[in-house]
């Protein structure tokens, strides 16, 4: 289904109820099969998360986790452990694109017992599972922290626990505090010291209920609307100041683009104001919150501003490689933009062109980045129903805000 957009020119406002964390809902439902008595509120409503409850409640020995690349990462893991399980794990055509030979070679340094069913490194996965003794690995600190989350999700359920150890720098590291958070919350231990993390084991933890808070991806395209609105004021729930989420870091950056946050007892307020400082060179690095990269970029193209991201290397293995996916998009409406493996720059722009019909790739993100625009001139939305990967309810909650 392709979606026009038609250019609104009102100031906008309004209350947005966002549903929980995608992150912080797959990780929860792993840490549920090893611990039932944890109980979850406002659990995520996004196909990912639909798809990792669909996947851990099967007793079918193929698993089919479609576009979710979480849910491959972390039920690589899981079912690694499924002690008598025999799973063939798989998903679509561009999942058996995305790598994960790191994941799989660490796993096997444990001892799980892990075959490609079709090309070397990818998706679809044998996996035999079986009870690991093994408790130490090595790995590179700069992949994907799906793959390392992944690890740290099982540990404290191996027979003697886990030590992951570094080599070379930590990135994306607010998703692995937010794995290592959720285990101190339900009481395993953890430390993480200079290049080593250790996690400890354990069979029971006590009844625990956890809330789970609202996506901050989620938010990022209200931040993006606020931004390129002539004046807006907009609350969205269910959101807490101290977040374990990395995405949390709008609140600061899109103060560069007039966007004041004010946080409430379970919301955030976002107000349309001056900006204070200068835009001229706006350069930020993601590596620790790649997933807003596309929002910003629009943001910044739709403000007419010059902008340079860095740290974006994660997102040439995402659901589709989104720095080519950015600048062909882009470019269609008018931008100059230059990409490497891990780097946008986009040049400021005085004119954005009317009637583009934007590409989606099967990737969400890359639907409701481009959303916002619709503040700027008409559009059109190729794929538009892709957002429930993530946000199911995207589109109805744009049209409260706009009709």
């Amino acid at each position: 289904m392709n979606l026009k957009l038609s250019h609104y020119t009102e100031p906008l406002e309004g209350s947005i109820t966002i549903t929980g964390s995608k992150s912080e809902s797959n990780r929860l439902l792993i840490l549920q099969q090893f611990y039932k008595n944890i109980a979850i509120e406002n659990l995520g409503e996004s196909d990912d998360t639909a798809v990792m409850r669909t996947a851990l409640s099967s007793l079918s020995e193929i698993v089919d986790v479609h576009h979710a690349g979480t849910a491959m990462r972390f039920l690589t893991a899981y079912f690694s452990i499924a002690q008598g399980r025999e799973t063939v794990l798989t998903g679509s055509k561009r999942m058996k694109e995305r790598p994960i030979k790191i994941l799989v070679d660490a796993l096997r340094l444990l001892g799980a017992e892990i075959e490609y069913m079709e090309n070397e490194g990818f998706p679809p996965l044998k996996i035999s599972g079986k009870k690991l003794t093994k408790d130490t690995i090595i790995i590179n600190g700069s992949v994907s922290s799906q793959y390392i989350s992944a690890l740290l999700l099982i540990a404290s359920s191996l027979e003697n626990g886990l030590k992951l150890e570094f080599e070379g720098e930590v990135t994306s590291v607010p998703y692995i505090k937010m794995t290592l958070s959720l285990l101190s919350e339900i009481g395993i231990e953890s430390v993480w010291e200079q290049n080593t993390i250790t996690v400890k084991a354990k069979k029971t933890i006590e009844n625990k209920l956890i809330t789970v808070e609202s996506d901050w991806s989620s938010a990022s395209y209200y931040y993006s609307l606020v931004a390129l609105s002539k004046g807006a004021t907009l609350t969205l729930s269910s959101y807490k100041k101290t977040s374990l989420q990395g995405d949390a870091v709008l609140a600061e950056i899109y103060k560069s683009f007039g966007v004041k946050t004010t946080f409430n007892k379970n919301s955030i307020t976002l107000t349309k104001v001056e900006s204070r400082l200068q835009l001229q060179n706006i350069s930020f690095d993601l590596s620790n919150a790649p997933d807003i990269a596309q929002t910003i970029a629009v943001t910044c193209f739709g403000l007419g501003l010059a902008c340079h991201l860095k740290g974006l290397h994660t997102l040439k293995i995402k659901e589709t490689d989104r720095l080519v996916a950015l600048k062909t998009e882009l470019e269609k409406f008018g931008a100059e933009i230059l990409i490497t493996d891990e780097s946008l720059t986009l040049k400021a722009a005085s004119i954005i062109k009317k009637n583009i019909k934007v590409e989606t790739y099967n990737d969400h993100r890359m639907a409701m980045a481009f959303a916002p625009l619709l503040l700027k001139t008409n559009l059109e939305i190729e794929d538009a129903e892709v957002v429930s990967k993530s946000y199911p309810n995207f589109w109805l909650d744009i049209q409260k805000l706009t009709k």
